[in-house]
């Protein structure tokens, strides 16, 4: 997994647990099943309350990988970062299911070292001249008051061109991951999909799902629909209208990679599209 650092991972607010970051970081694909292996997808970025809206900052295109239907690196072109989005493209010149997002890491919380409190990670984008975020390492042996957090967080996109393939589906076994059931281009309103949720790879129950249609700038409510993981870790999910989703997955153990850390705090966050049948 890639491991950027705490900077990256707060100043972009990559899905972070909603007790972690107010504003949510999503990703917006001009489309997500192409004909032929001839197409290009251009992905906007940004992070901000009302989802697919703009109005916040930009996504970091620093974190973004791409990963080719045979689950090899693929590129991002043509990226440029404005005052509230970030916009890149993506060449689908492979057939097959692709995907496109980050997979970020890292520590975030605080400790004190003779009554005054220091922090782990930063929040924001720095200052100029600020320096460097400390890290776990960076924690001395007669700190007091440790309160830090391994962040786990993925948010994806994935497109297809021609025929859909699930290669890139396949869990990596660490973290809280989705496994598609239904794969994430074939979605139609009107019709069931399933999602198993895992955490470190095995079925994770209980486990809270939030489902947001877009288009909230034109309507009163943000529409958005909670569901629970049931004993085997599957959602079943009956989608009402064709359209862009963002679904988002959070959870919270003691599992930290790190002895120093006293909680792990993992999210799981996708932009799917619903067809009309």
């Amino acid at each position: 997994m890639k491991k950027p650092t705490l900077l990256a991972l707060a100043a972009a607010g990559l899905a972070l647990p909603a007790a972690l970051s107010a504003h949510r970081m999503w990703m917006l694909p001009s489309g997500t099943v192409f004909a032929g292996t001839d197409a290009w997808v251009t992905v906007d970025s940004a992070v901000s309350n009302d989802l697919f809206y703009a109005d916040h900052q930009p996504g970091r295109l620093e974190n973004v990988r791409v990963w080719q239907p045979d689950g090899t690196p693929g590129r991002l072109q043509n990226g440029a970062t404005g005052r509230y989005r970030s916009v890149f493209d993506v060449q689908l010149d492979k057939p097959g299911t692709w995907k496109i997002g980050s997979e970020t890491t890292g520590f975030m919380g605080s400790f004190k070292v003779g009554g005054e409190e220091k922090r782990i990670g930063r929040r924001g984008p720095p200052r100029p001249g600020e320096p460097a975020p400390l890290t776990i390492a960076d924690i001395p042996a007669n700190a007091t008051d440790v309160n830090v957090a391994e962040i786990i967080s993925r948010n994806y996109v994935f497109v297809t061109a021609g025929e859909p393939s699930t290669a890139v589906l396949r869990p990596e076994g660490r973290g809280l991951e989705m496994e598609p059931l239904t794969h994430p281009d074939e979605l139609v309103a009107g019709e069931p999909a399933r999602f198993r949720f895992l955490i470190d790879g095995r079925p994770a129950p209980g486990i809270k799902v939030t489902l947001v249609p877009g288009g909230k700038r034109y309507r009163d409510a943000e529409g958005a629909t909670e569901r629970q993981t049931g004993a085997d870790g599957v959602l079943t999910y009956d989608w009402p209208a064709a359209g862009m989703y963002w679904l988002n997955a959070t959870a919270q153990d003691k599992k930290a990679a790190n002895p120093r850390a006293t909680e792990r705090r993992m999210s799981y966050a996708a932009t799917l599209e619903v067809m009309t049948p």
